[in-house]
């Protein structure tokens, strides 16, 4: 099996992949539109609103976590996600300009 060769990338090529892959999955994107949707840290709510176990739920947390996505707290015995914002201000900056980069001012195939 071949390695990724992520260091052979740009640093935004890598961060944009990371947060692409991050979104990759639909419990991931269900996941942040929750927390976007109440606009507050949420703890075991999570799991309350999604047809997921609980472990199921907490590894997508830790992706969504490791791309940056969200953040968590500790309160007592329970972590509290929310958006991390100033990350979501760079996704949506990298993600941006990745879509604008495209002109269709040409006809190909």
């Amino acid at each position: 099996m071949g390695l990724a060769k992520s260091e052979e990338f740009t640093v935004k090529d890598n961060r944009l992949a990371n947060y692409a892959k991050a979104l990759s999955h639909p419990a991931r994107v269900a996941i942040l539109n929750l927390l976007i949707k109440k606009k507050a840290c949420i703890c075991g709510d999570i799991v309350d609103e999604l047809p997921l176990s609980q472990s199921t739920v907490s590894q997508h947390l830790k992706e969504l976590k490791t791309a940056g996505l969200i953040k968590g707290d500790i309160e007592g015995v329970k972590v509290c996600y929310c958006i991390d914002d100033v990350e979501w201000g760079k996704a949506k900056v990298y993600f941006a300009s990745f879509f604008e980069s495209y002109s269709a001012k040409t006809k190909c195939c």
